[in-house]
């Protein structure tokens, strides 16, 4: 198998485990936080995210549709989850 391969291959495989990631993590969290920090609803960021893991499953990430899904599930990892979490800690630094 060649290196570009392997490099595509595991490319893959990140960027669909970085998606489901997000998709699970969009679920578990409690629906009033993210009205409480701004952001969209949960219904929303679970749809976002569990149409980035098909996309992904279906296309990979190097393609039209991929790289869109891919920074959906970043942004929502990135933003939405830290403001989501804060709320839930209270954002406290103590």
């Amino acid at each position: 198998m060649a290196f570009d391969a392997v490099l595509l291959e595991a490319l893959y495989w990140a960027t669909l485990a970085l998606t489901v990631w997000a998709l699970v993590d969009a679920v578990i969290r409690p629906a009033p936080n993210y009205v409480a920090a701004g952001k969209l609803t949960k219904p929303a960021w679970a749809a976002i995210t569990a149409l980035a893991a098909v996309v992904l499953y279906l296309s990979g990430p190097m393609t039209f549709l991929g790289l869109p899904a891919v920074i959906a599930a970043v942004v929502y990892l990135v933003d939405v989850r830290p403001a989501v979490r804060g709320v839930q800690r209270g954002n406290s630094p103590w």
